[in-house]
């Protein structure tokens, strides 16, 4: 039996210790929402709650323990769903003051699977408005601030989930990726997000089911949970096209990946974007834990020089897709970055939506050819350290202007376009405490192996550990 709180336990634990009759579903719920009562307040992570519901699906659980009744995947293990992700009776705004009292009639497909696989669903977490930024902010519930430091940003737009995440509130959490949006915060607060091969988790409902950009995926404390999580969440769909690929088996404990892997490091992308200093120096750092696993590394990076403005027009044609009836009929309903991008997406013309296109077959192929000779790459997550909530966006990296919201998240935006598995991985911190994450890319469809890989480095630093100190004190969990 843990010593510590149930609230500090990992998924794995709490799924171990219910299934062992050594703490009930119901001790676990009431834990985890007394936790949030006690420092969501600080955080603004969770923006709607439903502790009856979460109470009944946990005495279900109970009751099926009690029976001696086969338990699944998530039996009794506390989450939240992105407020972006339509969950069935459960209030779901996406951010935006047009539908702050809008309550779903149906379930996003996630959300069915993991709700199948016994997690007791506490609530929604915040993301900004239609998920437009990496910093989690919007009109019905305000900004999300970073545990570690409240006074800078959690990033976004899985912001939410990332600070419930790391501030102990939830051990799982589902989120959403295009540019960034899971890695991103996942690096700003100490926690793993992983944006797998597109398909591999099936985007159901969309209004582009062969779009590769955006995709949904798992975030938690540890490599493990994550796995855990994917494993509930990933698998065919008929009406998700990507979704047909070989099934791999998630299931926790991951195995180290200790097959001699040929990495290539890249702590700057080879000078094709700005970085700060302290964001290299830590990223670099993870040279000395290969040298520990036996991997061959070199210093090597992809030709991207053509992701910028792929991610940019297909980004841009996204959003006037989704929006531009509405920007046209009431612009005063968005925030002027979505306008901005509705905008920019309803100047492209064919040509260049065709260029952009043929341009994102030529870097695929140029990627591909890059991983004949390597297992991984190793980059950084971001290009920046936390900055302060009172910010919108980066504007200015090491002197270079950035001169939209999104220009300064290319760090996980330039990988997008090409298709690859990215994990964020807890990897240090700054001279000031805050989070720094460790962008672990794996070859086509090869989701487990960067598992494996984070597996590897996580066991032999694991940062994620250190928790923030909100209300009482948090110990590190028990491993």
């Amino acid at each position: 039996m843990n010593s510590t709180e149930p609230w500090q336990w990992s998924a794995c634990q709490i799924k171990t210790a219910i299934a062992a009759k050594d703490i009930s579903a119901v001790e676990v719920t009431r834990s985890h929402l007394e936790r949030i009562d006690a420092v969501n307040p600080d955080v603004n992570a969770m923006v709607t709650l439903v502790p009856d519901q979460a109470l009944a699906q946990a005495e279900a659980i109970d009751r099926a323990v009690s029976k001696g009744q086969s338990l699944p995947a998530l039996a009794g293990v506390p989450t939240a769903h992105k407020d972006l992700t339509l969950t069935k009776g459960i209030r779901t705004t996406f951010g935006s003051k047009l539908f702050a009292d809008f309550v779903p009639t149906q379930d996003a497909e996630i959300v069915t699977r993991i709700r199948a696989a016994g997690a007791i669903t506490l609530g929604k977490t915040n993301t900004p408005e239609w998920g437009a930024g990496s910093h989690t902010f919007n009109p019905i519930f305000g900004v999300t601030r970073n545990p570690y430091d409240l006074s800078k940003s959690a990033g976004g737009s899985s912001g939410g989930a990332a600070a419930a995440l790391a501030a102990r509130m939830i051990p799982l959490a589902d989120g959403s990726d295009l540019g960034g949006s899971l890695r991103n915060p996942a690096s700003f607060c100490n926690v793993v997000g992983f944006r797998t091969t597109p398909g591999r988790v099936p985007l159901l409902p969309t209004d582009a089911p062969s779009d590769p950009l955006p995709i949904v995926g798992p975030m938690a404390r540890t490599v493990d949970d994550c796995a855990l999580l994917l494993s509930v969440m990933s698998g065919f769909h008929p009406e998700a096209p990507l979704s047909n690929m070989a099934l791999e088996n998630y299931s926790p404990p991951i195995e180290p990946f200790l097959n001699e892997p040929r990495i290539a490091l890249s702590s700057n992308f080879d000078n094709q974007i700005p970085i700060e200093d302290e964001i290299i120096k830590i990223v670099d750092s993870v040279s000395g834990g290969l040298r520990q696993l036996d991997a061959e590394y070199e210093i090597a990076c992809p030709d991207l020089s053509a992701a910028s403005e792929i991610f940019h027009v297909l980004r841009a044609s996204a959003f006037a897709r989704r929006h531009g009836a509405g920007v046209r009929k009431n612009p005063e309903n968005y925030k002027d970055t979505v306008v901005w991008n509705v905008e920019q997406g309803l100047a492209l013309n064919p040509q260049r939506i065709e260029a952009a296109e043929q341009a994102r077959t030529l870097l695929v192929r140029r990627v591909h050819t890059f991983f004949k000779a390597y297992d991984f790459l190793l980059t950084p997550v971001v290009q920046v350290l936390p900055f302060d909530t009172s910010l919108e966006y980066v504007q200015q990296i090491k002197g270079q202007s950035m001169g939209t919201y999104i220009e300064w998240m290319q760090s996980c935006s330039l990988i997008s376009v090409t298709g690859l598995p990215a994990l964020s991985l807890p990897y240090g911190f700054s001279e000031t405490g805050l989070p720094v994450g460790l962008q672990i890319i794996g070859r086509p469809g090869a989701d487990l192996s960067v598992l494996r890989l984070a597996k590897a480095l996580e066991t032999l630093n694991p940062v994620w550990q250190t928790s923030p100190e909100l209300g009482a004190k948090s110990s590190p969990v028990s491993r």
